[in-house]
């Protein structure tokens, strides 16, 4: 089976969230399995010198962008075992800085869009399956129904649109819709790629892709409801059978804590040595090194959507009264920066604050500490967590989303359990959850119980995978190899 993944960030290429991890990790796992999965991405300035001069160029095209034609530059690079494609424009991608967030994303990103389709016939590729990922990718599959399908080249095409984060739709202007996408009106309709008077690319992927998937399978009830819908509930119960959840995973090779080079003391399930790595994270964070003070990590962006307010609010409480250390990683929001810097200060023998992102100061966070604390207000699927269960790191999190899929609250009576969760979103009823995970702590019997639980669980892509090639193979009409 051949299949196009299409994306505005992939690893190793460029990153700025868990997006990138999947693109990373998903269509190796699925070469693994015998298909000829390939990656398109924007060749950005943001892409290390050294991968960028490894690519290939192959051919240029002129792509249609409403009333006139832009150049478009193709390369490739295989890397792990995977082809990707890269679109090459200087002035949409090359010449800035960022990824996101300039003033003509929505011309940038159709661009992208249009370039993926343009380009098939050029590099001899015919897809069975274009996979496209949020909103930055969300306008192929109406393209396709507009300007492709009575080509004979693309009529057999199938089309899957995954939804990482609802927040974030990529809502423009009306303007946009002939002047850019090439789209009539025909197509500006609620059930097209109208949202309140504007075009949402977010929208194009759902209502014009054959299946749409997100990130596990609580985040596709969840956002099936008004609060969490994100005004796009309707929308996404009308698609019925054609929305389901398939949970992410992680590359078990590369988060792997007993090869991983950030750690000082690698290790496969030895809580002792975990807690070496741990009394080294205090020297160089500068806090007391007490290797059975229970340590409780947190890596990622400080907004809101992470439950910060909820820290916030307990934060004094738990260094007044609690034997805990706390090492937050991460930046955001000014004034959660703000809030955890000014606590730190007083607080600088129990709390770290690292206002950054560091891959490597990340791994020893997760290699380092006995808890690690996710209270999202929603988390479409997670990969924090996932990582801190290889590392032995148990997660305490709220029962939303991916987090909810993932993690088994521990019950001391059948031993179960990978972790420890609350429902409520509520700073008190985490707070309690944070001290009975504590309490357990301190009884090294269940702790190791529920250490090597979530340290044996499986999280690589080879499940996800398998789930996501039996959809491929229901759109096609492939056979699935029986494996009875």
């Amino acid at each position: 089976m051949k299949l196009l993944f299409a994306a505005a960030e992939g690893s190793p290429f460029v990153k700025t969230g868990g997006l990138a991890d999947v693109i990373g990790a998903l269509p190796k796992a699925l070469r693994q399995s015998g298909s000829d999965a390939r990656v398109i991405l924007p060749k950005y300035k943001a892409i290390p010198e050294a991968l960028r001069a490894s690519m290939t160029y192959l051919t240029h095209i002129e792509v249609p962008m409403g009333w006139r034609a832009c150049y478009c530059g193709v390369f490739e690079l295989e890397h792990d075992g995977v082809r990707t494609y890269f679109v090459d424009n200087e002035y949409f991608f090359g010449a800035r800085d960022g990824i996101y967030g300039h003033g003509d994303d929505e011309e940038r990103f159709a661009f992208f869009n249009r370039a993926v389709l343009e380009i098939l016939p050029h590099i001899g590729f015919q897809p069975d399956v274009i996979h496209s990922h949020d909103w930055h990718a969300g306008m192929i599959a109406p393209m396709l129904h507009k300007h492709y399908r009575h080509n004979p080249y693309y009529q057999s095409i199938k089309t899957v649109f995954t939804i990482h984060n609802l927040q974030y739709q990529g809502v423009f202007p009306y303007s946009i819709l002939g002047g850019l996408l090439g789209l009539d009106d025909s197509y500006f309709h609620p059930g097209g790629v109208e949202y309140r008077g504007g075009v949402s690319f977010i929208k194009g992927g759902i209502n014009y892709s054959d299946h749409v998937t997100t990130v596990s399978s609580t985040y596709a009830r969840e956002i099936q409801s008004e609060y969490y819908g994100e005004g796009l509930d309707g929308t996404l119960r009308w698609l019925g059978s054609r929305l389901s959840g398939i949970v992410n995973g992680i590359d078990q090779q590369s988060y792997n804590p007993a090869s991983d080079p950030n750690l000082s003391h690698p290790y496969r399930s030895s809580l002792n040595t975990k807690r070496l790595n741990k009394m080294e994270l205090q020297r160089l964070l500068g806090l007391e090194q007490q290797r059975n003070t229970p340590m409780i990590g947190m890596v990622g962006r400080l907004t809101g959507q992470k439950g910060l307010d909820l820290v916030e609010r307990i934060l004094p409480e738990l260094m007044d009264y609690d034997d805990v250390q706390l090492v937050m990683l991460g930046s955001g929001d000014a004034h959660y920066e703000h809030v955890f810097r000014d606590t730190s200060n007083r607080y600088p023998h129990k709390l770290a604050v690292q206002i950054k992102f560091d891959e490597g100061l990340a791994r020893k966070i997760y290699a380092s500490s006995d808890l690690f604390l996710m209270p999202s207000r929603f988390e479409p699927c997670g990969l924090s967590q996932l990582i801190a269960m290889r590392y032995g790191s148990i997660p305490v999190v709220r029962e939303t989303g991916g987090l909810n899929d993932t993690v088994l609250p521990y019950n001391e009576f059948t031993g179960e359990g990978n972790g420890f969760t609350f429902t409520n979103y509520n700073a008190h009823d985490m707070l309690h959850t944070i001290r009975r995970a504590l309490s357990f702590y301190r009884q090294p019997e269940h702790w190791s119980r529920i250490a090597q639980q979530a340290m044996g669980g499986d999280y690589s892509w080879g499940r996800s995978a398998a789930e996501y090639y039996a959809l491929y193979a229901r759109l096609t009409g492939v056979q699935v190899p029986d494996k009875g």
